[in-house]
């Protein structure tokens, strides 16, 4: 039995995941960050949240945050 024909490394890793955000199938090493250094190229390593949900995420939690909410000036 010819096993190395049949088994290619592209099975073995997965290449496209689903974003738990948006829905779309996109790339996962170029479209996903990665979560975990120690590991290698496992798709566990991988964020199920793609790099422009991320980012949106991201920008709009930094629209809603006032530095000058929970500050008040002492009264000594």
């Amino acid at each position: 039995m010819d096993i190395d024909g049949q088994i290619k490394l592209g099975h073995l890793l997965l290449q496209d995941r689903k974003c738990k955000k948006c829905g779309t199938i996109k790339n996962l090493v170029e479209e996903f960050y990665r979560t975990r250094k120690d590991r290698g190229a496992v798709a566990s390593s991988y964020s199920y949240e793609c790099k422009e949900c991320t980012i949106k995420r991201i920008v709009e939690t930094k629209k809603k945050r006032d530095p000058f909410i929970d500050w008040n000036y002492p009264d000594w």
